[in-house]
């Protein structure tokens, strides 16, 4: 694993941590947006692992689907709650004060604890591989 790739994946488990906190003061869109941004970080170092790097959130989402999904690497419910935490995101970060429910915000904290959780046995897999 490169150096850029595990700053990658710290920088989601520590999002995944600032999610939390936040969701635990009841900041449940800013909650959901540090979500979304810890399933981001940890599907680039993924394609960084194949030399791909993108300059926007649409290509790293649909870099994913195409790398990953599509070939079977990864099941299609993890493309899915990327797709989903970055709308939620949009909604949290640019809607109203309390536009994302704590639900919401539980519910996509799981998400993506088990994609980063899906993403390290992958790595760990294909460096034993």
């Amino acid at each position: 694993m490169t150096e850029a790739v595990g700053e990658l994946l710290d920088k989601s488990l520590q999002s995944i941590r600032a999610a939390e906190l936040l969701l635990n003061e009841g900041y449940f869109s800013f909650a959901a947006s540090r979500a979304y941004y810890s399933m981001f970080y940890a599907v680039e170092a993924l394609l960084l692992t194949r030399e791909l790097s993108f300059s926007r959130h649409s290509g790293v989402m649909a870099a994913f689907g195409k790398e990953f999904v599509k070939t079977g690497a990864f099941d299609s419910r993890f493309h899915r709650y990327l797709l989903n935490a970055f709308e939620l995101r949009n909604v949290g970060d640019y809607g109203a004060v309390q536009a994302v429910s704590e639900e919401d915000a539980r519910q996509v904290i799981d998400q993506s604890r088990e994609l980063l959780a899906a993403i390290d046995q992958y790595l760990a897999t294909e460096k034993n591989g």
